[in-house]
Formats: structure tokens, C-alpha cells, sequence
């Protein structure tokens, strides 16, 4: 980002909000680019009640980074994976190494991987072959299961029928309506929102988020992109994931340091113990 005269960034981040009344964590979020140190965000995250972040990992380097940011922060899980829309033409050597990398103690996740009908940078053969290779990966390596599902609902659920889903599955990012959050609770699914929940115009997905059992529920950043209102247009970072479960706790219904206490449990369950 380019720096104004007093050395801000034009961009610049929102301030802290309140701290949390219970410590949760960031399931989803790509240190690697967001636009500060990874140290600094870890460091403002704690200051908001946000103790542990899991990185994610989109194509090889930055499933590389993930598992060093990883091996470098205790507060750090990575999960890896050749995203979707990065798949055309993928080769069974890349999916062995993301297998590889996927051994490392602190890798709780593959992911993300799943369908993105959005946009048209990979063919749909290619996609599914590569969703399904990772649906493999994680049962061999008992690693959660990470999606990303853009308007690409239906073949998503089909897809994990018909091959088996692992045992612990998180649909990032979750865009689906009140009907599949209810499908998804039916078969276990875990529902991670993030702050586009907020969104004036995400009525379906506040929706969504009313039909999610509590201990089927996540919250993350998607860092940098998403960042909830009050802040919406501003680089998104760990920090601000406050606004965005006080937020859910309102739509919910219930008390925000409920909804913490579920989240928290929620991710040991689905990445095991920090």
C-alpha cells in the first residue's frame, strides 16, 4: 500500500474495537497477504480476543508460508490446498506435494479447495478432479476438510455425498442459504461466517446464520478481503473479527460471550487442541 505524508498507508486499517468477553480465533485467513508483519497481527488480534489464526493456503507458495508461518508462531495453524480457481491443468505431482506438506504436525486443514462457479479461471472438470483428490487427502491425513463453495452449492454437497466426506468438514466462508445450513447441519457440516454477514444486503445469509446450530458454527476475516461494517471497503485483518461475532451474537439472538464460548469449542473440535 502506498504511505501519505505523515507515513500513514492510504488504505489504512480501522482502529481496535472492543475486546471480546471471551477469547476466540480467526478460522480463516491469508497472513501471507495481508499488508503487515505477521507478528503485528498476531499481536493486534490477542488485543481484540483473538488468540489463534489458521492461515490458508491457496496454491503451493502460499501453502508453503502457511506451514512456516505455522512452524514459526505458536498461536498459528495452517491448512493447505490448491484453491479452485487455481487448478486448471493441476497435476497429480502438485496434489503429492500439497500431501506432503500436509504432514506437518501444525497442518490441521486441507483446504481451500472445493468449486468456485463465480468465475471461469479453471474448467469444471479440472475443479472437481482436483476437490476430489483433496476429499482424499483429508481422510488419509485425518485433516479437517476446508471448502470454498461459489455458487457452486449443489455440486459441492453432491460431490462430498458421493465421495465420502471426512470426518470434520468447514464450509468457509459460508454462502449458502437457510436451506442448505440446514443440510449442512443435518450431515455435520461446520459453518464459518464471515464479514459479509454483515453485508445490508446479506438478509439470505443472516438467514443462514439463524438456521446454524451453535456447535456448527465458525467465524473468520477471509483477511484481507470481507472486512464487516462498520468498516467495509478497509483492509480486513484477525483484529476485526469482533465486529463481525457481535454481529452474529445480534442475528443469533444470543449473548455474545455464548457465541464466543461455542466458537472456541467449536474450533478445537474441528483443528484439535492448541
Amino acid at each position: 500500500m502506498s504511505r501519505n505524508a505523515d507515513g500513514q498507508s492510504s488504505r489504512s486499517f480501522p482502529p481496535l474495537p472492543e475486546r471480546l468477553p471471551v477469547d476466540v480465533f480467526d478460522s480463516h485467513c491469508h497472513l501471507d497477504i495481508v499488508d503487515t508483519p505477521v507478528q503485528e497481527q498476531l499481536a493486534s488480534a490477542k488485543a481484540a480476543g483473538v488468540t489463534r489464526i489458521v492461515t490458508i493456503g491457496c496454491d503451493l507458495p502460499s501453502s508453503r508460508f502457511a506451514v512456516e508461518a505455522a512452524a514459526d508462531f505458536d498461536d498459528v495453524y495452517a491448512a493447505v490446498a490448491i484453491h479452485p480457481n487455481e487448478t486448471t491443468g493441476v497435476e497429480d505431482a502438485v496434489l503429492r506435494d500439497v500431501e506432503r506438506l500436509a504432514a506437518h504436525p501444525k497442518v490441521r486443514a486441507i483446504g481451500e479447495t472445493g468449486l468456485d462457479y463465480y468465475r471461469d479461471w479453471a474448467p469444471k472438470d479440472d475443479q472437481h478432479r482436483s476437490f476430489r483428490a483433496h476429499i482424499e487427502i483429508a481422510k488419509r491425513t485425518g485433516k479437517a476438510l476446508v471448502i470454498h463453495d461459489r455458487e457452486a452449492h449443489d455440486d459441492v454437497l453432491a460431490v462430498l455425498a458421493d465421495a465420502g466426506a471426512p470426518e470434520r468438514v468447514v464450509f468457509h466462508c459460508f454462502s449458502g442459504d437457510a436451506a442448505m445450513a440446514e443440510v449442512c447441519a443435518e450431515r455435520g457440516y461446520v459453518m464459518s461466517f464471515a464479514g459479509n454477514v454483515t453485508f445490508k444486503n446479506a438478509e439470505p445469509l443472516r438467514e443462514a446464520l439463524r438456521a446454524a446450530p451453535l456447535d456448527l458454527l465458525l467465524v473468520e476475516t477471509d483477511a484481507p478481503f470481507l472486512t464487516p461494517i462498520p468498516h467495509r471497503g478497509k483492509p480486513n485483518a484477525s483484529y476485526l473479527i469482533p465486529h463481525t461475532v457481535r454481529a452474529m451474537a445480534e442475528i443469533k439472538g444470543v449473548d455474545v460471550a455464548e457465541l464466543c464460548t461455542a466458537i472456541a469449542a467449536n474450533g478445537e473440535r474441528v483443528f484439535g487442541p492448541w
